[in-house]
């Protein structure tokens, strides 16, 4: 326990030595880059950006279905951990200990099931915006159970499952580029390098949190 409390201050220390400027700014990239956001921030990806995933669809049923997204995995668990927290369940919205997420790791769970199921029970929902929901969906169950015994990075997690799956669309995809799979791997270092920065995570729990998420795409 000593030994532990000891890296913990080691970490805290590292960090406050860091300039005010670049603390900041880890602030934004992690805020901007929050995982709640990054299923919504790929899913807009394939119904927007790609040009044929989503190109049968009419503007109404895009917007649907990314709202229905982002509704999901961003709107209501974030309005969960927040009722959480003014109840007093939680005693912060950052959810630094792994008590504290447990609950809200078994909100997400749900929340993130919705999606998966109501888009994987509709007609000509496209496989891959599917697959893509359901490896999501794998990861916070995965981080879920990983918090059982380490507070592992859910931010690394998330970019560990944005990083896989470009990586596995790029193969399966003519029409994808290498341009979305590099920025997915330098928001991920990016990311990484902010949770070093502004958290106590150590570099074993950021790794554990990546492996989490490419293996939840994976499977």
């Amino acid at each position: 326990m000593e030994q532990i409390l000891a890296e913990n201050t080691s970490i805290v220390t590292e960090r406050e030595k860091q300039p005010l400027f670049i603390r900041v700014l880890a602030h934004i990239i992690s805020f901007v880059f929050h995982p709640l956001f990054i299923t919504a921030y790929v899913s807009a990806y394939l119904i927007y950006i790609h040009p044929y995933i989503f190109a049968g669809f009419n503007a109404p049923l895009k917007l649907f279905r990314f709202l229905t997204v982002a509704v999901s995995t961003v709107m209501i668990p974030g309005f969960a951990v927040f009722l959480m927290w003014r109840l007093k369940l939680i005693q912060s919205m950052q959810l630094s200990t792994s008590r504290e997420r447990i609950i809200p790791y078994a909100a997400a769970i749900i929340f993130y099931f919705w999606p998966w199921m109501v888009f994987n029970r509709l007609p000509g929902s496209p496989e891959v915006f599917v697959n893509f929901l359901q490896g999501s969906f794998f990861g916070i169950c995965g981080a879920w159970i990983m918090n059982i015994n380490s507070k592992i990075s859910m931010h690394t997690t998330a970019m560990g499952g944005m990083v896989c799956f470009f990586l596995l669309f790029s193969f399966a995809d003519d029409q994808t580029s290498g341009l979305y799979l590099s920025l997915s791997i330098l928001i991920a270092g990016m990311v990484a390098t902010t949770r070093l920065i502004v958290s106590d995570y150590t570099n074993f729990q950021l790794v554990q949190g990546f492996a989490v998420g490419v293996l939840a795409q994976l499977i």
